[in-house]
């Protein structure tokens, strides 16, 4: 009989970015879900990771450590998963600490221009925000409703927050190539993560995306995803053969403050098993050796 796709879920957040559950919460909701591996995914951090890791050997959870990093795109959005990758590395470290300090200064940009609109929010009220994790626009979205600036979170967005609304301010973020050579010089390998964000308009453009991030250095691709319909499956499934890249699949969970699907669910076809991670751990042997 096959196992159930709850065997594993490669992609999930806790309270060390923008999850609602800390990483040793997560770790035993999984265990008592069924799972058997998870790999902790935090955005542009690996704070949490020791702890869902001794939390995991605690309950006899898998727990693969990992991070989510933001990179330029040409079109759309991209993010890189970064899997069995070393919370000691310093380099790793370093360039997250670039990240933590570039998203400060984004949210004292954010202030300023919603202070010349004639909305003085001051990033101590934003931090009062009962969002959890790394301070950002949803917590500026919050107090501005606190405060009557706007009639809801989405609200704020569609009049200030949102890309292109005035007080916007664009994130920083690594290229491709530095983000999967920080992943790589900390033992890892590099999926990319929910494809359909890339909003590549054909087929063809994605394949030939891909083709190039292969040849910097990608491993894999997140065919399985909540919001992935039958036909994208079908086609990341295939330009990942194409170029022998290993799969990837998650729910992307943040806790139960989001509408979206629960720990383990939501991803793709029930016959998914654990050799899913036993090919991702095979690629991640093969990258330690150098090939």
């Amino acid at each position: 009989m096959a196992e159930s796709v709850r065997v594993f879920d490669l992609h999930l957040h806790t309270t060390a970015s923008d999850g609602t559950m800390s990483p040793a919460e997560i770790v035993r909701y999984a265990k008592g879900k069924g799972l058997r591996v998870i790999a902790i995914t935090d955005h542009d951090t690996i704070e949490g990771l020791q702890e869902g890791m001794h939390e995991g050997d605690k309950v006899g959870l898998e727990v693969i450590p990992g991070v989510e990093l933001s990179a330029d795109a040409p079109r759309g959005t991209m993010h890189l998963l970064g899997y069995y990758i070393d919370p000691a590395c310093s380099e790793l470290a370093d360039k997250l600490m670039v990240l933590q300090q570039a998203r400060m200064e984004r949210n004292l940009a954010i202030v300023e221009k919603l202070r010349g609109l004639g909305i003085p929010i001051e990033l101590s009220e934003v931090k009062e925000a009962p969002e959890h994790g790394q301070i950002g626009r949803p917590h500026f979205a919050y107090a501005m409703v606190q405060k009557g600036y706007a009639q809801n979170i989405q609200d704020a967005f569609d009049r200030y927050l949102g890309k292109g609304r005035p007080a916007y301010v664009e994130k920083f973020r690594f290229s491709p190539e530095e983000a999967m050579h920080f992943i790589r010089k900390a033992g890892g390998i590099t999926v990319l993560a929910h494809p359909f964000t890339l909003k590549q308009p054909q087929p063809a453009d994605f394949d030939a995306f891909i083709g190039e991030l292969k040849r910097e250095g990608l491993d894999g691709i997140e065919v399985y995803y909540p919001e992935h319909s039958d036909g994208q499956r079908k086609l990341y499934r295939d330009v990942a053969q194409k170029y022998g890249l290993v799969i990837s699949g998650g729910s992307d969970f943040h806790g139960f403050n989001k509408d979206e699907a629960d720990l383990g669910e939501g991803y793709g076809d029930r016959e998914l098993t654990y050799s899913l991670v036993e090919a991702i751990k095979a690629r991640r042997e093969q990258r330690l050796k150098g090939l």
